[in-house]
This record gives C-alpha cells, structure tokens and sequence, in this order.
C-alpha cells in the first residue's frame, strides 16, 4: 500500500509542481510573486522545463553524420603504432632526465653553498641552499608527473 501511494505520488508532482504564477508592482517599484492572484497582478505564462529525454536527443545530435569521413583500419593502427612510438621515446627521455635531476639533487644535497665572511671565516647561505634545494626537487618532481602521464596515455592506447 505505502509503495503504490509513494509510486502515485512521484508520478503526479510534476503535474502537481505546475503552479500558476502572478506578478504585482506596487507604486514604489516593488515587484511580488505569488502564487495566489494579487490585486493589479498579472499572470506569467511559463514556459515547461526540459525534460528527461533531452540527454537523449542530444546524445542523437552528437552522433557522428554519414557523410563524416572514415579511417581504415589500417590506416589507424598505423597511427596508432607512431603515437605509441611518439610516447615510448619521450617516456624513454623523460626518464632520462629524471636520472639526471635525481643525480644533480644529490649532488645539490651534499654540497652546501657556503661564502667567505669580511673577517675570512667561511659561513653557510641557508637560504641560498634551500632555494636550490627547492628548484632541484621541483625538477625531479616534474620528470615524474611526466613519466605518470606518459605511462596512463600508453595504457589507454589499443
């Protein structure tokens, strides 16, 4: 029993949620909306919202036109296999430079920037460090998003 009201409920709101809509303007300028008439008011002829089957008409639109040209097969594996090419080697140079950056952050690690002090002392520039330290990490940070990238476009491909 409850389920059938419930169903008989969801099917008539969108006839129930059709309301008639009435506008006043008062003297001042001052504009009200009811629902209800109001004196000098006038009623708004709305227009009815899309629906559910909108999605589905367009989905129809967007399909792809008979006369749009059409790839052999062929002819795409072929794309395919230099797009894979494409991707294998700069996967194969990114990596490279991620070597490249993790040997230079090392490298960057171990030798602390230091200076030589008015009174002959040497001294270190930690802020100096720090900021080559940051640099190189975002290299090295950079080389791997790439790498990731370029791993997911190889794993999409047929």
């Amino acid at each position: 029993m409850k389920l059938g009201c419930l169903l008989a409920i969801i099917c008539l709101s969108p006839i129930l949620a059709q309301a008639e809509i009435y506008k006043a303007v008062d003297a001042d300028g001052h504009v009200t909306y009811s629902s209800t008439p109001l004196k000098g008011g006038k009623k708004i002829i709305l227009e009815p919202l899309p629906t559910m089957a909108a999605p589905a008409a367009r989905a129809r639109s967007a399909a792809t036109p008979d006369d749009f040209p059409k790839v052999d097969g062929a002819v795409q594996k072929g794309r395919d296999d230099t797009r894979r090419k494409i991707l294998q080697d700069e996967l194969s140079s990114e990596q490279k430079l991620l070597e490249d950056s993790r040997q230079s952050l090392k490298q960057g690690e171990e030798s602390p920037e230091v200076y030589r002090g008015q009174d002959g002392k040497t001294y270190r520039n930690m802020a100096r460090y720090e900021e080559k330290i940051r640099a190189l990490t975002e290299q090295v940070d950079l080389h791997q998003k790439n790498i990731d990238a370029l791993k997911t476009e190889l794993s999409k491909l047929k």
